[in-house]
């Protein structure tokens, strides 16, 4: 039975029977966690659908159902013993035991973040923290990689990844804690670890079909899915970073407002980057620079004014910018750039929390005590970030590529897919449905493909084809170009031109030169029968 029992001012008391004290909980901290913990949750498919709208059509779907994976599985494991491991109050330096499995005991009792909320609280919302980590992370699979084994690889790299770099970074036994080491809201565990996992990942699976050709010279297909993503990143960042103070204060509320700071000189930051170069105002660029600027103020969060979440802004927006170039220099594949906004992104945000960091913004809740950075004279700050960040990056590069190397030597556990797979989609190949009901096959392989035949379908009313279309979409081998999907001047007909996917495509595929002629044999006649059908 849990030892609470509910005050005339609706705190909440907590009696320890082996001690005799009596611990007090606050109902507004409480309320305050566990709305942070509905926001930080609208992260994890907030990066699903940025990823999504900066991959092409036919691998959409994917991201978004890695973030509905990653969450459901990180669920179980820190259920299983992901939160002992993590939290436990008898762990190691580097890893915590098995106290706490299977949540066992893991109630009523004070939290290890903060004696103002019970444990169960601090759980769920830690649980939030874990899921959305691995999820970044699996942005080095983009449009390589097979769906299946995703699961499991999860699991296995929240036990032996995240779980350690947590419990050093936010356990009271953790060698980074004890160091001194400053990281309020995940630098470490969520950020550098995903991104330097997004690294290894890419360099250990290879480079895509088609790396250096026309056929990977595309643009975001969705930029609308990119601009939601960063809302509910964005969003749900002020749980983020709010939410660490584990309490309603002060410090929650400066967190806040540095954490909405640094996003909006990030993205600034980054667009002008950008501009520079293309002369265009990309909304793409400033939603990158926003998610780069919050990347690096998230071990600040707690420790810094808003004057230095300006400076966090327009350093993180430049770094992170010209971290992007990092794959061409290094010749490795990663076209979500997971490693240059949240490695990079997360090794600005530790190093300049040494500089910036104050006691007095610390204090701000009313009892958190820490000597500050360059900026209090605490000199040696430096090195324990430098120190956190390199062990950090170190080993999750390590641990990743071997977690990766052993699933490469269990058949049904390898990740990588074959090209064949990689062509078609892996919506398509591993799942058998879209994230659209048509998709443009031009945009998709870098040429219209070569149709064994064409066929014009007439259709008497628009709300046919809302009817017609998404059937003939859940044919494997079909593919749908829209001429037109309004009402002739006068008819009250629409065109769909329908193609299909043949063997000729693959042909085509292996010779350039062909492939060339046949895309402009193809644009011509589509040209000529839509000026020919709008004449009918």
């Amino acid at each position: 039975m849990p030892n609470i029992t509910y005050s005339v001012s609706n705190d909440i008391e907590w009696y320890d029977a082996s001690t005799g004290e009596t611990v007090v909980y606050n109902l507004g901290d409480i309320a305050w966690v566990l709305a942070c913990t509905a926001l930080v949750w609208i992260m994890i498919p907030g990066v699903g659908f940025f990823y999504s709208g900066l991959l092409r059509r036919k691998n959409a779907l994917s991201m978004i159902y890695f973030s509905m994976v990653a969450l459901a599985v990180v669920s179980f494991q820190w259920f299983f013993w992901g939160y002992s491991l993590a939290f436990s109050d008898g762990a190691s330096a580097f890893i915590g035991d098995l106290k706490y499995f299977a949540l066992k005991g893991v109630l009523d009792q004070p939290s290890m973040g903060s004696t103002r909320i019970p444990a169960l609280v601090f759980c769920v919302y830690q649980l939030m923290f874990a899921a959305i980590t691995p999820m970044l992370a699996l942005g080095g699979f983009a449009e390589r990689c097979r769906l299946g084994p995703v699961a499991v690889f999860v699991f296995v790299w929240s036990t032996l990844v995240y779980d350690p770099i947590a419990c050093w970074t936010w356990n009271a036994a953790g060698w980074s804690f004890v160091m001194g080491g400053l990281d309020f809201a995940g630098g470490t565990p969520v950020h550098i670890s995903s991104g330097t996992a997004a690294l290894a990942i890419s360099i250990y699976l290879g480079k895509r079909s088609g790396y250096g050709t026309e056929r990977l010279a595309y643009k975001p297909h969705n930029t609308s899915y990119v601009v939601l993503g960063t809302v509910f990143l964005w969003f749900g960042w002020f749980g983020f970073n709010g939410g660490s103070a584990l309490s309603a204060n002060l410090r929650a509320a400066q967190a806040c407002i540095v954490t909405n700071l640094a996003a909006s000189v990030g993205g600034l930051t980054w667009m002008l980057w950008d501009y520079r170069l293309e002369g265009k105002w990309s909304v793409v660029a400033f939603c990158s620079g926003a998610v780069s600027g919050l990347v690096a103020i998230t071990p600040a969060s707690g420790f810094v004014g808003a004057p230095a979440a300006v400076a966090f802004g327009v350093v993180a927006g430049t770094a992170c910018n010209f971290a992007t170039q990092l794959k061409f220099l290094l010749h490795y594949d990663e076209c979500l750039d997971v490693f240059a906004s949240h490695g990079i992104g997360g090794i600005v945000g530790n190093i300049m929390t040494a500089l910036f960091a104050q006691a007095s913004v610390a204090a701000f809740d009313g009892f958190s005590e820490i000597p500050g950075g360059w900026f209090d004279h605490h000199y040696i700050q430096l090195g324990y970030q430098l120190a956190d960040s390199t062990a950090g990056f170190a080993y999750s590069f390590v641990m990743t590529t071997l977690i990766l190397w052993i699933f490469h030597f269990i058949p049904f556990l390898r990740l990588r897919t074959t090209e064949q797979a990689e062509v078609l989609g892996m919506d398509d190949h591993d799942m058998g449905e879209f994230a659209y009901d048509y998709i443009g096959l031009d945009a998709e392989h870098g040429f219209p493909l070569f149709l064994e035949w064409m066929t014009m379908i007439w259709v008497n009313s628009p709300m046919t084809i809302s009817v017609l279309m998404p059937n003939m979409a859940s044919l494997r081998n079909v593919a749908f170009f829209p001429l037109s999907l309004a009402p002739l001047p006068t008819t009250n007909w629409a065109r769909v031109l329908v193609g299909a996917r043949d063997p000729i495509s693959v042909f085509l595929q292996r010779r350039p030169a062909l492939a060339r002629a046949a895309k402009k044999f193809a644009h011509r006649s589509v040209v000529f029968f839509s000026i020919c059908f709008w004449f009918l």
